[in-house]
């Protein structure tokens, strides 16, 4: 998760367990607009065989996107849109039902359109090598056959509409969709594995997944000085501790997460 930086490092930040694994989230945002309930994002779910499951340390056995949203009174029939910024298993599996043994996996959310970068989609319908243990077999063609996929091109969806632009990113993988959600105090941005926690905002911390490193920094940087000039915030995926964050610059002029927020909770845009 921290690339090339050593544990003496890291440990600071996110402290290993005896198999070298640390505690991370794979956390959705809900917004509500005037017309809408559009999911960014939704996280790991339960997709996966319990023998998967224990490999990769998934602690929960339910799905907690169903469940959070049933604690808000919603269930996934109530999403209009999910809007994907790749379709790695941790960013996408909550697309499926949970996992039943001998069954075949069935899509959720029949009333949304799924919206997902050209680039992602290509990715995932044809993986490398190196990535393809990544995504989730099947998907594609569960999305493909659904008749409401929206495979994005530009720097605008056309299901979101105008006021979510859209940022791309080729340095953890290709097409990654970071949308910006509209704020009186700020612009939002989703950083899913670009900038995937408070750690990451430091700009040499990449992970040893990203395909290139010295690209993503570049990118990373672009994204956080925008944010600053913009007085904007962070959305973070995988911190298990801090959900949004502002971005500033510390007394290094380093980036830094500053007004740190653990939960986002019916936030007034």
């Amino acid at each position: 998760m921290f690339g090339n930086a050593p544990r003496a490092l890291w440990q600071r930040w996110a402290e290993p367990d005896e198999l070298n694994r640390i505690a991370l989230a794979c956390r959705a945002l809900l917004v509500q607009d005037d017309r809408r309930r559009i999911l960014f994002e939704t996280g790991i779910g339960s997709f996966f065989a319990p023998e998967l499951r224990e490999r990769y340390g998934v602690q929960q056995q339910e799905h907690v996107l169903l469940n959070s949203l049933g604690a808000v009174g919603l269930s996934h029939a109530d999403i209009d849109v999910v809007v994907l910024s790749h379709l790695h298993f941790d960013h996408a599996g909550g697309l499926l039902a949970s996992y039943e043994q001998d069954a075949d996996p069935q899509l959720l959310f029949p009333n949304a359109r799924y919206v997902v970068s050209r680039r992602a989609w290509e990715r995932c319908c044809e993986p490398h090598p190196r990535d393809r243990a990544s995504f989730i077999p099947g998907l594609p063609r569960l999305l493909e056959t659904s008749g409401r996929l929206e495979i994005v091109d530009g720097e605008r969806s056309a299901t979101l509409g105008e006021a979510y632009p859209l940022h791309f990113s080729e340095g953890h993988t290709p097409g990654l969709m970071l949308s910006e959600i509209p704020s009186d105090d700020g612009p939002i941005v989703f950083g899913s594995d670009l900038i995937p926690g408070t750690p990451w905002v430091h700009v040499p911390i990449t992970m040893g997944y990203d395909r290139y490193p010295e690209k993503l920094i570049d990118e990373k940087r672009q994204l956080l000085e925008d944010l600053i000039a913009r007085r904007g915030r962070l959305f973070f995926t995988h911190d298990g501790d801090t959900a949004m964050a502002r971005v500033s610059l510390d007394e290094r002029k380093r980036f830094v997460a500053s007004e740190q927020t653990p939960d986002v909770v019916a936030l007034d845009l």
